[in-house]
């Protein structure tokens, strides 16, 4: 593949790295070999934290040089600085009301040899476990005739996430986990529900194996899931809060 000289791409990987630096970011990635150095893929990722398209970007670029555009909420494009910026990143635009231009546009993308990021959550998940699934991933991967590229980050929620206020002492010489599993293929006779399970159960998997591998341990701490010793959220109280936000939202939009 032959890579455009996309200048504002590349400053934003140099700041994001510039940032990571100045915080000390420990980073590792296992499995890199499997993202791919030539032709269109779908990266569909763990979301646990607000920096996680960066700190994906970030190995990525390293790796191979080549970017991710982004399905992101179309609210983040109306914004007048940060909107340029996704635009000249051409990063993808989605009106969750009304997504069909932004799936067509990102399957034109991927079969012109793009890598689009998904997060199939379509949401931070507070608790850190992997909520369920959305099928847009897989259906974009199997219409676009790409693979999928499945992917866990661990520690991200560390430096940046829903309902915590973190300090910037807190932030200092995080270690990132990113396991990247092997491109799964999924064909347009196959079932997207199913698939979906399939993808689900992979990363659940991938998840497993990054947070074995972190190198501290989170017993009685914030960041880490109820069920593995932590004090986060259980899905059920974190999906309570979330419908409580989506209403207080709808009583007073401007508030949030």
């Amino acid at each position: 593949m032959t890579f455009r000289n996309e200048p504002v791409y590349t400053a934003a990987i140099g700041a994001g790295r510039a940032m990571f630096g100045a915080l000390r970011v420990r980073r590792t990635v296992i499995g890199a070999q499997h993202l791919p150095d030539n032709g269109g893929a779908v990266i569909a990722m763990t979301h646990f934290g607000y920096l996680e398209f960066a700190l994906v970007e970030w190995p990525t670029w390293l790796h191979n040089r080549r970017r991710i555009r982004f399905m992101t909420k179309k609210s983040v494009f109306d914004k007048r600085v940060v909107g340029s910026l996704m635009r000249n990143m051409k990063h993808i635009p989605v009106d969750m009301k009304a997504g069909a231009s932004a799936y067509a546009a990102a399957v034109a993308a991927l079969r012109s040899g793009e890598l689009i990021g998904v997060f199939p959550e379509a949401g931070v998940s507070a608790s850190f476990t992997i909520r369920d699934f959305k099928t847009g991933a897989v259906r974009l991967a199997a219409e676009a005739g790409v693979p999928l590229i499945p992917l866990a980050l661990w520690g991200g929620q560390r430096l940046m996430t829903k309902n915590r206020k973190i300090t910037l002492r807190e932030r200092l010489g995080i270690p990132i986990m990113m396991v990247v599993g092997e491109p799964i293929t999924v064909t347009a006779v196959e079932d997207a529900t199913a698939a979906t399970a399939r993808l689900k159960v992979t990363m659940e998997g991938l998840l497993e194996t990054a947070q074995r591998s972190y190198p501290i341990d989170g017993t009685g701490q914030w960041w880490q899931p109820r069920h593995l010793g932590g004090t986060a959220p259980t899905p059920d109280e974190a999906a309570a809060a979330d419908a409580a936000r989506e209403v207080r939202r709808a009583q007073h939009p401007r508030k949030g």
